[in-house]
């Protein structure tokens, strides 16, 4: 493991989920209204985020794992390889078997979350959900001794990147293309993209 392969696990993240993001915000306006208001209140319109206001922002800590739980930049992790023959539920899995994690499903599964198709930053402000591989509905960056190496990188700079466009700016949607227009189609690969990119016109906020 070198500094690049660190570099590049999180930048892939970073990358994704800053658009995913952005696009469900746009997408409900009064969602971003909160986002904006929790910031403004805590460290001024305008302002910086430092890494010292980050334990802050519940309602900006929700939104990213909203995303990751909607939208997590990998949607199958890396894969795992069986070293014994395993039974989970009835189901073997054979010694020497290649084992993927589907994190997309698991994050849109109705038996673990309510109104999974619905972006709600909301229920995160109530759940004691981990997401560096501690709890299993939440698992964007993988779990245990081979969770992924970016995930420092990405973390922080998510939280300074997002926070930064949110309260330095308002947007519109280019071309006059309403909310509830917006094509929210998804492009499965390595990493989970939008099938059309989300084309904005940043407007700086007036203080």
């Amino acid at each position: 493991m070198c500094i690049w392969d660190l570099f590049v696990a999180g930048t892939d993240t970073i990358t994704s989920t800053m658009e995913w993001a952005m696009a469900e915000l746009l997408r409900n306006p009064n969602l971003m209204s909160k986002a904006k208001a929790e910031l403004e209140q805590t460290i001024g319109k305008g302002n910086l985020v430092e890494e010292s206001d980050i334990a802050k922002l519940p309602y900006l800590h929700a939104i990213i794992k909203e995303t990751f739980r909607l939208h997590p930049a990998v949607p199958l992790l890396l894969p795992r390889r069986a070293e014994v023959d395993v039974e989970i539920k009835g189901y073997i899995v054979p010694k020497g078997a290649q084992v993927f994690v589907n994190v997309w499903a698991i994050g849109r599964d109705p038996s673990l979350w309510e109104n999974p198709n619905l972006f709600s930053p909301e229920r995160f402000l109530e759940l004691e959900i981990d997401f560096k591989g501690q709890s299993f509905e939440l698992t964007p960056f993988g779990a245990g001794r081979r969770v992924c190496p970016g995930l420092p990188l990405a973390i922080r700079m998510l939280f300074l990147m997002l926070g930064l466009l949110i309260n330095s700016f308002d947007w519109k949607l280019e071309d006059g293309i309403k909310s509830e227009d917006m094509d929210m189609d998804e492009k499965f690969g390595i990493t989970l993209e939008k099938t059309q990119p989300v084309r904005v016109v940043p407007i700086k906020a007036c203080n």
